[in-house]
């Protein structure tokens, strides 16, 4: 299968029956899991059992972002395959510095370290190998060290923007990509004084229209916005395919209506 299964898409906190933000990508058999908020664990169990998947990428520190992370390490720490003969290998984990302060502070007695092998995102532009994906960062504006992430392999380009603000590096990013997963925390028109680390849906439209993106899926919905609003305010900024991301949602590559 190649497909992105949608984990959560609150920002902030989680609505009733929601999570914050997570997303599963799976590429012939190799499972890659990007941002796991509050409450996304759960769904990721539904398709991993026991946490057994093949990396993570956080985007940034803030625990709608990685809060779960916490989860994963302690399914992996105290699973009964680690105290086989030959253990299973560390996940490798890649994310800016502070996600690891952040989330070690939840876990006083069980060292990150010992699960995830830990790959820090530089504050400046990366590339590195991950199984058959290629993953590009680019660092993005937030309020604390964020870095928008790109992955590519044979017949799938993906970019995501995690919730970062609006900034010419999204057209990069998002470059000719299948799917453009951004973050449309703001509503409404543009305006003097708008917190230039938050993105809203009629900027995310715009970005991925600069980049050439064939798909839009918006996510890091404020909670208890109306997401069909957000949904129309893309629309009218970006010419291709909009959707709105909602929990167990699974968008697949080429999409399953191509042809």
């Amino acid at each position: 299968m190649r497909g992105l299964t949608v984990l959560g898409t609150c920002g902030a906190w989680p609505e009733a029956g929601r999570s914050a933000s997570g997303f599963l990508l799976e590429y012939d058999g190799f499972r890659l899991v990007l941002d796991l908020g509050y409450a996304t664990f759960p769904r990721l169990l539904e398709h991993c059992p026991g946490g057994r998947v093949d990396a993570v990428v956080i985007t940034h520190e803030h625990p709608d972002h990685c809060a779960d992370l916490s989860a994963l390490c302690r399914a992996r720490y105290f699973a009964a395959d680690r105290g086989a003969q030959v253990p299973p290998p560390r996940i490798p984990l890649y994310c800016p510095p502070g996600v690891i302060g952040r989330v070690q502070a939840m876990e006083p007695t069980e060292d990150l370290a010992e699960v995830f092998g830990i790959h820090p995102l530089p504050p400046t532009p990366s590339s590195h190998r991950v199984g058959p994906l290629r993953l590009d960062t680019e660092p993005l504006p937030h309020h604390v060290p964020h870095a928008g992430v790109r992955l590519t392999a044979p017949g799938l380009t993906l970019a995501y923007s995690g919730d970062a603000g609006p900034d010419p590096a999204l057209a990069r990013l998002a470059a000719g990509a299948d799917l453009f997963i951004a973050g449309a925390t703001l509503q409404g028109a543009s305006a003097e004084g708008d917190d230039p680390h938050l993105m809203r849906a009629a900027e995310a439209g715009a970005s991925a229209a600069r980049a050439g993106a064939a798909r839009l899926l918006l996510t890091h919905f404020w909670p208890g916005d109306d997401r069909s609003r957000s949904t129309a305010e893309a629309r009218g900024t970006f010419p291709g395919e909009v959707i709105a991301a909602t929990e167990d949602l699974v968008l697949t590559f080429p999409p399953a209506d191509a042809g």
